[in-house]
């Protein structure tokens, strides 16, 4: 089995991140966002319409424009990010059946097995759910430092004459 998230919830935590990281959460312009982290531009629009609908992103229109941190990055946590993104964390039939309202186990019968596993896996979900509660977007900042990432000086140029 194969649990990943999409490109779509892991582009998510980068832009925040970079907000967060790179501006201190303020106003950011998509495209530096997206240049900084490899994401296409009108994706990265897309993705931010769905923050800002869940109220973690704001925007700010004009030149010092950009979209900022709606809340402080402590006040973040990835669960609700990939839960905006994705959906409810869901690796059992019967998780999966509630997030997307599809077919009820009680359309076809259930094996011993089934039931069982269905069990297992709707308490593992949770389980992660509540794991990713536990980080924030501060927590990601904190660990870019910590493996020695920091913003660039690339970004502005001096000028001598």
């Amino acid at each position: 089995m194969n649990v990943k998230l999409s490109s779509k919830g892991r582009y998510a935590v980068r832009a925040l991140f970079d907000i967060a990281f790179y501006n201190d959460g303020d106003p950011t312009q998509v495209k530096d966002i997206a240049e900084r982290q490899a994401i296409p531009p009108r994706f990265l629009e897309q993705i931010f319409q769905d923050l800002k609908r869940a109220g973690i992103v704001g925007s700010k229109r004009g030149p010092q424009g950009g979209y900022f941190l709606a809340r402080q990055a402590e006040a973040i946590p990835l669960g609700e990010v990939i839960e905006v993104m994705e959906g409810p964390v869901a690796l059992g039939q019967e998780a999966a059946s509630r997030a997307t309202s599809k077919i009820s186990s009680k359309d076809t019968p259930q094996t011993d097995g089934q039931r069982v596993t269905d069990v297992i896996f709707d308490d593992l979900s949770q389980r992660i759910s509540e794991c990713l509660q536990q980080v924030s977007v501060a927590d990601v900042c904190a660990k870019a430092t910590e493996l020695g990432i920091g913003p660039s000086t690339n970004d502005s140029y001096m000028y001598f004459i």
